[in-house]
């Protein structure tokens, strides 16, 4: 009894995935039509219809609480554990009690991660991601969902048969005499051939590698190539697996016996046919069509006794893969994967630069600028409506940039404490019917008082926990907690880890239990023969200013707070 679901805001059923006992139990339940052609749309209405109520319910949970599940079980002990991901909702269930939340919440994780592999920066939107993940052809829907369903079917097996995706840790075969071999071969006989054919000079290859079943035996990268991340070649393998699966219950098979084992593999695992576009284009000779070393394709003999025709090797898979390059981090670069068997449980895969690798980098620096200057739109225009007729975008940038540099933050209240001292300096907030405050009279006062309040409150629970710098939005305010060490001369000192006390310790303060002094003395040990002094800084700042400007105005504010001609207390 094991589904997972991705739905949208409006419970419309973006991917699902069942087994058999769960298509089961909603078939019967919902009576789903059996009819030719009218199977896979009377499903989806059937598991759109169980799981509106939960959708619905968090999405009012969302708008009225500003909270969501993240977990529950029924009474038939099934549990439900749910994510979500700006307006995509994700659904893990189960109901035999073979998985526990950990594993539902792991598996949705990674669920999410083979999606932003397979669609790159349509994820950054959920409105492309919804159209992408839902396609209005059925046909082409169900291809998809197919293809999505036996990756998760096939990493569901790997983390229950192999360690390696057990602990997600990248397996490598230990064999210095043949993985120098396989290596040398890599990258003499085959990357620098690829590389410098005339043909494929706009395609480079940027990493290769073999593997054994799932563990990797060889790995090279060419001199220009990013690192690749395990999560990415942890995915990878996952989607080698499920190109070509291996049994890796029975031992390596002989040539002799690739007829008898090689069979069982794609009928278990689907694999979407290529697009007429790449099947067009790979009749002119793909990339894998050049590794031919010998004068003929590797293991030629051997594919061709496979019983079931594996995917054509010579149509690349586009990847979206983790890219730290001088010029930044890009977490969604378009690659083209290239899979090949060599021998049963034995795969090579290839990993190629696309020749509009540039465009796609200059897109993904305009959709980070385009994302900053929506959020500053959104907090600059909140509680308005918006104009119609908008000037052009660089003109509202520069007009932006120029109105906040002279708004200046907006700091509302401020605690500064010598902790060495135990001295404080702040404005005033007594409020009472004969006495004003800094801040003036009635309800307005009254809420920004319960505000610091409460944000004391908080800091004190991040404290306890080992904090020293705690950073808090709550509607318009932003609230900033600074804690910090220094020397008799104002040099700041390395904060390091604070102690983290028990849920039962006393509380912090000076009062009940004097804390500081104590953390103090724990962190005198470290600078004997130093005096150490300790200082928090508390502010409450309106939240429409950008937060790098209110970071910047906290250290403005306490470089001049504890200046000694300005503040003689301190």
């Amino acid at each position: 009894m094991k589904c997972l679901l991705i739905a949208s805001e409006s419970a419309e059923v973006l991917f699902h995935w069942t087994d058999p006992e769960f298509q089961q139990n909603i078939q019967e339940q919902y009576g789903a039509s059996q009819e030719e052609g009218q199977g896979l749309p009377a499903f989806e209405d059937s598991i759109s219809t169980l799981f509106a109520p939960i959708i619905i319910s968090c999405s009012t949970m969302v708008d009225r609480l500003g909270d969501n599940y993240t977990s529950f079980s029924t009474e038939n002990n099934h549990i439900y554990v749910l994510h979500q991901f700006d307006e995509c909702l994700y659904i893990a269930v189960n109901g035999d009690g073979e998985e526990g939340e950990d594993d539902l919440r792991r598996k949705i994780y990674v669920m999410k991660k083979m999606i932003e592999v397979l669609f790159g920066m349509v994820t950054l939107s959920s409105n492309l991601l919804r159209k992408e993940l839902r396609p209005q052809d059925t046909e082409q829907r169900a291809r998809l969902w197919k293809h999505l369903q036996s990756l998760l079917e096939t990493y569901s097996h790997l983390r229950e048969n192999d360690q390696s995706f057990l602990v997600e840790a990248v397996e490598r075969l230990i064999h210095p005499t043949l993985c120098e071999q396989s290596i040398e071969f890599l990258e003499r006989r085959l990357v620098q051939q690829l590389n410098s054919s005339v043909e494929r000079a706009r395609e480079e290859v940027l990493h290769a590698f073999i593997l054994i079943h799932t563990k990797l035996l060889a790995f090279y990268s060419s001199r220009n190539a990013s690192t690749l991340t395990t999560s990415d070649l942890l995915t990878l393998i996952i989607m080698a697996q499920n190109m070509y699966p291996s049994n890796i219950d029975q031992d390596d098979p002989g040539p002799e016996d690739v007829e008898s084992t090689s069979g069982s593999g794609p009928e278990s695992f689907y694999t979407p046919e290529p697009s007429p576009t790449e099947r067009g284009s790979s009749s002119s000779g793909g990339l894998c069509s050049k590794l031919r070393p010998d004068g003929r394709n590797m293991a030629e003999d051997s594919l061709r006794t496979l019983e079931v025709p594996p995917p054509d090797p010579s149509t690349p898979r586009r990847v979206f893969l983790e890219v730290s390059l001088k010029e930044g981090l890009y977490p969604m670069m378009p690659h083209s994967m290239y899979c090949l068997p060599l021998w049963p449980g034995i795969t090579l895969v290839l990993l190629t630069k696309i020749p509009t690798s540039a465009v796609a980098m200059s897109v993904y620096k305009f959709l980070e600028a385009f994302a900053k200057l929506e959020k500053r739109l959104g907090e600059g225009q909140e509680g308005s409506a918006a104009t119609r007729g908008q000037p052009s975008i660089h003109d509202v940038r520069s007009k932006l940039d120029k109105f906040i540099k002279a708004l200046g933050p907006r700091l509302i209240h401020f605690i500064c404490v010598d902790r060495s001292t135990g001295q404080m300096i702040a404005p005033s907030l007594n409020i009472s019917e004969h006495t004003t405050s800094e801040l003036g009279k009635g309800p307005v006062a009254q809420f920004i008082k319960s505000k610091v309040w409460n944000l004391v409150s908080a800091t004190r629970r991040y404290l306890q926990k080992g904090y020293s710098t705690v950073t808090l939005r709550d509607g318009d305010f932003y609230f900033c907690y600074f804690l910090w060490f220094e020397n008799e001369t104002g040099f700041k000192l390395e904060a390091g880890d604070l102690p983290i006390l028990p849920d039962d310790s006393a509380p912090i303060g000076m009062l009940a239990w004097d804390y500081y002094r104590k953390l103090l003395r724990y962190y005198s040990k470290n600078h004997q023969g130093e005096v150490v002094k300790c200082y928090e800084l508390l502010t409450v700042h309106l939240g429409v200013i950008p937060t790098e400007i209110i970071l910047q105005h906290c250290r403005q504010l306490a470089s001049k707070l504890w200046e000694p001609s300005r503040n003689p207390l301190l």
